[in-house]
């Protein structure tokens, strides 16, 4: 069951926070970072991207540049850019893109949770970009973003929140990307008290997106009891900064596959080998979008075509076996085109879906890349599958829009 707790959250004033917030650290690069916050000495980008604090090419890596991290996290709260809540809440966030708003529960997640699966989680994390949270969340002493947590739906949890977002919002403002975030507090203590009872009802919590930033959140949250010979459990670093939505109102998007050569083939061998597993439909010119689980679109030589695994071809008992990213990774990434590991092999790119499909096609045509790719979405249900059985999703599966702002709340961890 679900531990939770409210938290003495420290963020901007309302009058700062759309200078303060910024996408997460890890959607954009350095240079990045640095040209979207020039000229804003209160963009988030100083504590969580500290290197474009220093000449560009700076590692950032290097301890200098985490140690500016802190002087800017220390800095931002001398200035009053950010300031921490007197009493322990709950918050409700929530997103906008394209119409469509969807409803989260700001919390603090419990580590304990974390390391005994009660947060599962549907992805492999890498060790080197475990380490790099880590020494961001332990050198802070607080957990600068949020991790995104999908949960099952409760109806009483949506009433909540529906009665909350009646009221003023803290936050109201159109990120410079098109999306809306709304942000409300929940002052009230019988109701702060209630999320928390439903929460301990709720049997496990989903990690939708940030796969490292959870580890590294509970790994110095482990590392801290440890070190503590009077730890009791409840203190504030047993536990992380996360936002919760109904699984239901969660939204994948396709992630998407470019391939730099054909491993020898001719388009006609291509195809012919396609063939083999697949219905292979010519559709022409006009982007083709996958219709269905087990359909997928390719653009090959200025035409695109509808491939339809045929029966056999896949398992749909197994979780895993089921997925259109298995199937395409097996049939025709690993068996036609010689991609074995896509983590590492350098003739494969990925490109998710928020970039739409023309992104694939003037890749393939301006002859960066010769072949591509794209993939039916998965769903919230195949996901929980996944995590419910234990298994993990390939790479490059999953991409959620819109992505967590950050800088709206800061959980420290003392």
């Amino acid at each position: 069951m679900a531990k939770i707790k409210p938290f003495k959250g420290i963020r901007p004033p309302r009058e700062l926070v759309e200078e303060v917030a910024s996408r997460p650290y890890d959607v954009l690069n350095s240079d990045e970072a640095r040209a979207e916050a020039a000229g804003n000495e209160k963009s988030l980008y100083h504590i969580i991207k500290p290197e474009i604090n220093f000449a560009p090419g700076t590692d950032e890596h290097d301890p200098k540049v985490y140690d500016k991290a802190v002087e800017q996290f220390n800095l931002f709260q001398e200035k009053g850019w950010l300031v921490q809540d007197p009493s322990e809440k709950y918050y409700v966030y929530a997103q906008t893109m394209n119409g469509r708003t969807q409803y989260g529960l700001v919390v603090c997640a419990n580590v304990d949770d974390y390391l005994n699966g009660v947060i599962k989680k549907h992805e492999l994390t890498r060790r080197d970009k475990e380490e790099d949270r880590m020494k961001h969340v332990r050198i802070n002493n607080a957990n600068i973003e949020p991790v995104f947590f999908a949960y099952p739906d409760n109806a009483e949890l949506d009433a909540i929140v529906a009665e909350t977002v009646k009221g003023e919002p803290e936050y109201d403002f159109t990120a410079p990307d098109g999306f809306g975030h709304h942000f409300w507090l929940i002052n009230d203590p019988a109701t702060i008290q209630r999320i928390t009872e439903l929460f301990a009802a709720i049997p496990y919590l989903y990690i939708a997106d940030g796969h490292h930033r959870t580890a590294a959140a509970a790994l110095v949250g482990a590392e801290k009891a440890r070190q503590n010979p009077h730890h009791r459990g409840d203190e504030e670093y047993n536990y992380f900064l996360a936002v919760c939505f109904p699984a239901s109102q969660l939204h994948i998007i396709d992630y998407n596959r470019v391939v730099k050569d054909l491993n020898g083939l001719s388009d006609e061998e291509l195809l012919a080998r396609l063939a083999e597993n697949f219905t292979v439909e010519k559709k022409g010119p006009e982007i083709y979008h996958p219709c269905a689980l087990h359909n997928f679109s390719l653009y090959l030589s200025g035409e695109w075509y509808s491939l339809t695994a045929k029966a056999g071809t896949y398992n749909d008992n197994d979780p895993i076996g089921v997925l259109d990213v298995t199937i395409s990774s097996d049939l025709i990434l690993r068996d036609i085109l010689g991609i074995n590991d896509l983590r590492s092999d350098k003739r494969i790119d990925f490109v998710g879906g928020i970039r739409g499909l023309e992104e694939l096609k003037r890749r393939v045509d301006n002859g960066e890349m010769r072949v591509a790719l794209a993939l039916y979405p998965v769903s919230m249900k195949q996901l929980m599958d996944i995590a419910d059985s234990g298994n993990i999703m390939p790479p490059k599966t999953t991409w959620f829009e819109p992505k967590l702002r950050s800088g709206l709340v800061i959980h420290k961890l003392s």
